[in-house]
């Protein structure tokens, strides 16, 4: 039954992350279609550059529902351990297009920044992307709190790209209304410049993320004790854990550590053990995956007859 119970999560899990994700090409097609409609009402070129990014968010969010279906393909003879890093993948693919986004932006700004135009419409334009703005903001908050439970990296990674473009959209309203206001016009392509800049920045962000996916990093250090805790409440009659190792995939996490028993117990009594401990960790998490090496008690670092949390 609590097997059962695990894959019935598991499913859901699954369900809602691809449902998110397709969900994330609608809305980002229609926030690019609000943003564009701001900068044809004004012609600012921070407002171009905001719309620009636009763009790079429904490539991505393509990308992300594909890495995502892939990440949850299950394992097969050709890739026994899953397709988990696929969605590193799109996150990598995410940071390369920001990084193109920024440099396109760069060239605008250019051309315009000898010559400043005033804008057009600028009040009706500022509130057509502020509203493009405030969906954003919700959106990215639902994917990275739903993107963290599910430990899905392509949706954590789009939902942190589309909250800095809210953050960009928010710091080019506040000074387009800024240039409105003091007739300095050639604040609109310097709002664009520093645009180029943080997209740059955020870019090389996700990109080193997600190569440091790629390159099995381990679980972050709260994780890694309370994996400790679990597998020392749980390993009653083993003598002594040693050599823990963890990784992360994707969603997926990777246990590994060697267990002491004494020499002389049973095979069936030593894989008891492994089952309690097993069970206990995927309690904690679902996507869990375990790889218990049992030794016999010559093999143990620890001293003789302890009695302390059987890690060494």
């Amino acid at each position: 039954m609590e097997m059962e119970r695990v894959h019935h999560d598991m499913k859901a899990s699954k369900r809602r992350v691809q449902t998110l994700a397709f969900w994330s090409i609608v809305i980002a097609l229609g926030v690019m279609g609000l943003k564009f409609v701001a900068w044809r009402m004004t012609g600012s070129v921070a407002l171009y550059s905001d719309a620009l990014e636009s763009i790079v968010n429904v490539i991505t969010a393509g990308a992300a529902l594909w890495a995502i279906r892939v990440s949850h393909k299950p394992a097969d003879s050709d890739h026994p351990f899953g397709h988990h890093k696929a969605e590193y993948f799109s996150a990598v693919l995410e940071g390369v297009l920001i990084v193109v986004a920024a440099l396109l932006i760069m060239a605008q700004v250019w051309d315009s920044i000898s010559a400043p135009q005033p804008m057009e419409q600028p009040w009706e334009g500022l509130a057509v992307n502020g509203v493009a703005a405030v969906i954003n903001a919700a959106w990215a908050a639902l994917l990275i709190r739903s993107g963290r439970k599910a430990r899905s990296p392509a949706l954590v990674a789009d939902g942190q790209h589309i909250m800095t473009d809210v953050v960009t959209s928010a710091g080019v309203i506040v000074g387009l209304v800024a240039s409105v206001f003091t007739g300095w016009h050639v604040l609109d392509p310097l709002l664009a410049l520093i645009v180029a800049l943080n997209i740059l920045y955020q870019g090389w962000k996700v990109m080193g993320d997600s190569l440091n996916g790629l390159m099995d990093r381990s679980v972050d250090m709260e994780e890694q004790m309370r994996i400790r805790d679990i597998i020392s409440v749980n390993s009653k009659g083993a003598l002594e854990v040693h050599d823990l190792k963890t990784r992360i995939a994707g969603r997926a996490t990777f246990i590994e550590f060697h267990m002491v028993v004494d020499a002389d117990m049973p095979v069936g009594e030593a894989h008891v053990i492994c089952d309690r401990i097993e069970d206990a960790l995927r309690e904690d998490n679902p996507s869990v995956r375990v790889t218990i090496h049992v030794e016999p008690d010559d093999e143990a670092k620890l001293p003789k007859g302890s009695v302390a949390v059987p890690f060494a």
